[in-house]
């Protein structure tokens, strides 16, 4: 059992290192080409960001890999040995904890270099250490906190159920409902400050569109996201009472007020045709399918790994198989999503205009360096949204013509 679990590893990883081989040498041919939708400076940059950033995919897939090597071969046997079996409850904690704990060690310098070596080689970033720390020690915070509820339940379950992976299954998908709920309200407020828009006749007309559709919304907020990233965007964030319209400070200063709107109309789209919604009940299906899976492990495969199979070896196994499932499932997920942002696009350019919303995303590509190509089969596994340039020609949008005037003074404003 454990050989073929690492046949499969291994399998998933060469798969992943060579779609991104093919990402890079794909992008490297058509960096040469015109540049299209960007200025032919950002276009460079754009290319040369994605190519790097793929780089950096690699060395990832390589390092979750050689980690997963130490679990299957040593790790999982000495950290219970470690922690001990003795007080099961206790024992379990300390287990599933110290997993936790270092796969965040390895994986964290990756994370720093990405954040203050590449992305602010490329003006991105705009994060300082102060503020890089205390993302981590909230995140760290809210993971003990939270994970450690989630998983003394899980705990629980598991020792007290014969089919416990259905119960643990109900667990985590309401605890996903949740934590959607309680995002925009509770916890994305730790890490941004929110207020109130103060730009009244955009507010008023964000609430006029948002009637269209029959959105009640708990307010429309701006967020400092300048502090960390030049990049923009905006969000119809939680469910129920608690849903609010988010929009990233750059994105104001960004855009204009027409183009914002068209944007947000996209964002409306998603709601009225009930996308959250639709991706919860398929992200369900998909969480039961793999409870269902990973709870059925034949014991043989604890035997194996030298695991004493008690709750915490029990998750930590689960949690260390899970990227297959979500390897497989990105495609699929991938391929509801492009075909729900079309319509949404559609809906956007009913909303706010047909040519706001073709300028709004101009300007978004341009001001995320956003390369406009990407492999097929990269674009097969990973986007969740289709390319910028395939949802521009679905508007209508000519990429071959010149220019608007104005969109490329905006283009070329800041070479």
């Amino acid at each position: 059992m454990l050989e073929i679990l690492i046949a499969v590893f291994t399998f998933y990883t060469l798969i992943k290192i060579y779609v991104s081989v093919m990402q890079i040498g794909y992008v490297t041919d058509m960096k040469s080409q015109d540049a299209v939708l960007l200025s032919p400076t950002k276009y460079l940059i754009a290319a040369n960001y994605a190519i790097k950033k793929e780089r950096l995919s690699i060395v990832e897939s390589f390092l979750e890999y050689m980690l997963f090597l130490f679990w299957v071969y040593f790790g999982f046997r000495w950290l219970q040995h470690l922690v001990g079996i003795d007080n099961e409850p206790y024992s379990s904690m300390l287990f599933i904890f110290g997993y936790f704990a270092i796969g965040y060690i390895v994986s964290l310098p990756l994370d720093w270099y990405k954040t203050f070596k590449l992305d602010k080689s490329f003006h991105f970033s705009t994060i300082d250490a102060k503020t890089y720390i205390l993302d981590q020690i909230k995140s760290i915070t809210m993971f003990i906190v939270v994970g450690g509820i989630l998983i003394y339940i899980l705990g629980m379950i598991i020792t007290n159920f014969e089919n416990w992976w259905f119960y643990s299954f109900l667990v985590i998908f309401g605890f996903i409902v949740v934590v959607n709920m309680l995002y925009p309200t509770l916890i994305a407020p730790i890490f941004n400050k929110f207020k109130p828009i103060e730009d009244s006749e955009l507010k008023a007309d964000i609430e006029k569109i948002m009637k269209q559709v029959g959105l009640n919304s708990d307010g429309i907020f701006t967020i400092d996201a300048s502090k960390r990233d030049n990049r923009l965007n905006a969000y119809f964030g939680g469910l129920g009472k608690s849903k609010r319209v988010v929009l990233f400070d750059t994105l104001l200063e960004k855009l204009e007020k027409n183009e914002i709107l068209a944007i947000l109309g996209h964002e409306l789209g998603h709601y009225s045709h009930k996308d959250i919604i639709k991706n919860i009940a398929t992200m369900g299906m998909f969480l039961f399918v793999v409870f269902y899976v990973l709870g059925n492990l034949p014991d043989i495969l604890f035997t194996q790994l030298g695991l004493v199979p008690n709750f915490g070896a029990k998750l930590a196994v689960m949690i260390m198989i899970l990227p297959l499932f979500s390897f497989l499932y990105m495609p699929i997920m991938g391929l509801i999503s492009r075909h729900n942002e079309y319509e949404a696009d559609k809906f956007g350019a009913k909303i706010g205009g047909k040519q706001n919303l073709i300028n709004g995303l101009l300007k978004l590509i341009n001001e995320n360096k956003s390369f406009p190509y990407s492999h097929p089969t990269y674009i097969f596994f990973y986007y969740t949204h289709p390319p910028v340039i395939e949802r521009l020609k679905a508007l209508g949008y000519d990429i071959n013509k010149p220019k608007d005037s104005i969109i490329l003074d905006f283009l070329d404003a800041d070479n």
